[in-house]
């Protein structure tokens, strides 16, 4: 399976959460003349409420450290997290051209599904490919996304926290 292979989901990638979509095809908007470039994580789709198996992409997880400019995009693999809920890549083409370059290519190995924004942004400027570079069906779906847990914690996590840092961990 390779090194890659088990940081993400065997289930297959079924779509894309409409609001996911819109929100990089609006950051795309916001950082052109440059290129913008994320990772992608999904959940399955039965925890959305779809009737079906595999997963569907809801988040877009922008990498600190990304450097972009008007014809590329270069991240800081290191600060990519190693997590079971990545699928793949994400990212704009200023220039509006929907077929990944070479360089694309080389980067489309982590995950089955990369996206790529073209200029001037609009719901159908966008085409998904496989690892391969091959075009691929990737449904846009209207699913209510998860609400963000990451700072849902209260005081007495915070103290319990606090408390735990205080015992030796031996």
């Amino acid at each position: 399976m390779g090194l890659f292979g088990s940081l993400f989901r065997a289930d297959e990638v079924i779509g894309i959460a409409a609001d996911t979509l819109t929100f990089a095809l609006e950051a795309s908007a916001e950082t052109h003349p440059d290129e913008y470039m994320g990772m992608l994580r999904g959940e399955k789709a039965r925890t959305l409420g779809l009737d079906r198996d595999g997963t569907v992409v809801t988040d877009v997880l922008v990498i600190p450290g990304t450097e972009s400019n008007p014809v590329s995009a270069t991240v800081r693999t290191n600060m990519i997290p190693n997590d079971l809920t990545g699928v793949g890549s994400i990212h704009s083409h200023p220039n509006g051209v929907l077929e990944p370059s070479d360089a694309d290519l080389q980067t489309f190995g982590r995950g089955s599904v990369h996206v790529i924004l073209g200029a001037p942004y609009e719901r159908d400027c966008w085409r998904a490919f496989d690892r391969r570079g091959e075009p691929r069906e990737l449904e846009v779906l209207d699913v209510s996304l998860p609400e963000e847990s990451f700072f849902d914690f209260d005081q007495q996590d915070i103290d319990r926290e606090l408390k735990d840092e205080g015992r030796p961990r031996w």
